[in-house]
């Protein structure tokens, strides 16, 4: 009977763990499928309408990534202190409020100024939200943290389609007008509210990690100091960080890319442009659950190191074609690396660095992947820009970002041993 009592324990622990990663998912598939329509293939051909060329519209992408790279990592330490579940709520007001700042937007500078507070969106929630999965699902983190970023980027597999249909609908097969680009953005706020309300029933029953006592001002600020010395101090965490930083440079390129070259070099359709985002999120969600039981199993580094490989090669090809079954076939094999890299990524910083100092690794490790993603369009913009005016040759800003990915691969390769852990 005391087994019998014993393991019904364990199976009803499971179970509140289960409901609780259910709970995050639901909340994270709504900010994110908010946070995607407003991203891609939308905010481009926005930035086009509102007179942007090539650099300005890598600007445009990349800056709302810029605000992560300066909050993410003190919104991890900061969670820790305060409490991560006050930080989530903090996160998702900003997913609530700020898309309705987009229906003022009649200027590319306050397109600009718009998408940089939108990206505390992310700032704040994305840490914060990683650690709660980790400490939710304990030794299963890397499956746990897979099956909530799978889960959740289904967001991000419906939002770039959905804009794409919506701008084609919405413009009739003209050009689109600045109030069709007001409806999306009504609805994109809308998403981010239902994500509000939902996590005020989703976290119920999630208690903050900080104790009370632990709430000062003081105790942040040493916490903060600690974690980044303990974080700085770690070569693989780092590496780590540089080689998600990297991968994400890539995803930023194509995020802000991809859209404005099936459209203006190879005359498809809104629609088919946010089709080829779409195939690639869909490769990453469906692979992200299988490659986190593998990262599980001790693989983590091989397969972070082989991901990347896997992105640098189709990301290279994709300016060499305008075939578009081919384009999604290569969308579809870069969604595959990135499920390799994300799945083993995360995991492998938590492993790095001690248990209490999750939340400032979680901050750390997201401002190194915000670095790259916010790099990534700005550095492919800026390539582009070079080849002059008028042109539409997008092979040298690719090629050059897909040799930035083998460096940062070959550097984790030599710097990271296998099995390494705090």
């Amino acid at each position: 009977m005391g087994g019998a009592m014993g393991g019904n324990g364990r199976e009803s622990g499971a179970a509140r763990v289960g409901y609780r990663l259910a709970g995050l998912c639901a909340v994270g598939f709504l900010a994110r499928a908010s946070y995607a329509l407003a991203r891609t293939p939308v905010l481009a051909l926005f930035a086009v309408s509102l007179g942007a060329g090539p650099q300005a519209v890598g600007f445009a992408v990349g800056i709302s990534t810029i605000t992560g790279v300066l909050f993410k990592l003190p919104a991890g330490v900061l969670s820790d202190v305060v409490g991560r579940r006050r930080m989530v709520f903090a996160g998702l007001g900003v997913f609530a409020l700020a898309p309705l700042a987009y229906l003022a937007v009649d200027s590319y500078p306050a397109l600009l100024a718009v998408r940089f507070i939108h990206g505390f969106a992310t700032a704040i929630y994305g840490p914060v939200a990683m650690a709660v999965v980790v400490a939710a699902v304990g030794e299963r983190r890397a499956e746990g943290l897979a099956w909530f970023s799978s889960l959740t980027i289904v967001g991000n597999l419906l939002g770039a389609p959905l804009g794409g249909f919506l701008l084609t609908w919405l413009a009739a097969g003209g050009a689109p007008r600045a109030a069709d680009f007001r409806v999306i953005y009504a609805v994109v706020a809308a998403l981010g509210l239902a994500s509000l309300l939902l996590a005020t029933v989703a976290l119920r029953g999630v208690a903050d990690a900080a104790p009370a006592e632990a709430r000062s001002w003081a105790t942040v600020w040493r916490r903060f100091r600690a974690g980044v010395r303990e974080i700085l101090m770690r070569r693989g965490v780092l590496l780590t960080g540089n080689l998600e930083g990297a991968e994400n440079l890539a995803v930023g390129a194509l995020e802000a890319f991809l859209p404005v070259y099936a459209v203006q070099v190879c005359g498809f359709s809104a629609f088919q442009a946010g089709l080829l985002w779409g195939v690639q999120t869909a490769s990453a969600l469906l692979s992200k659950p299988l490659m986190g039981r593998w990262s599980d199993r001790g693989a983590r580094q091989a397969l972070a190191f082989w991901g990347v490989l896997l992105c640098a090669a189709p990301f290279a090809a994709i300016p060499w074609t305008r075939d578009y079954p081919l384009l999604l076939a290569l969308c579809a094999v870069f969604g595959l690396g990135e499920a390799l890299v994300t799945s083993s990524a995360a995991a492998l910083v938590a492993d790095l660095c001690r248990a209490e100092d999750v939340g400032a690794a979680m901050g750390a490790f997201g401002t190194l992947f915000d670095v790259g993603h916010a790099a990534g369009p700005i550095l492919a913009g800026a390539l582009i820009a070079l080849a002059g005016p008028g042109a539409v040759d997008y092979r040298l800003a690719f090629g050059v970002i897909a040799a930035l990915l083998l460096a940062a691969a070959l550097a984790f390769r030599v710097g990271v041993r296998a099995g390494e852990r705090a």
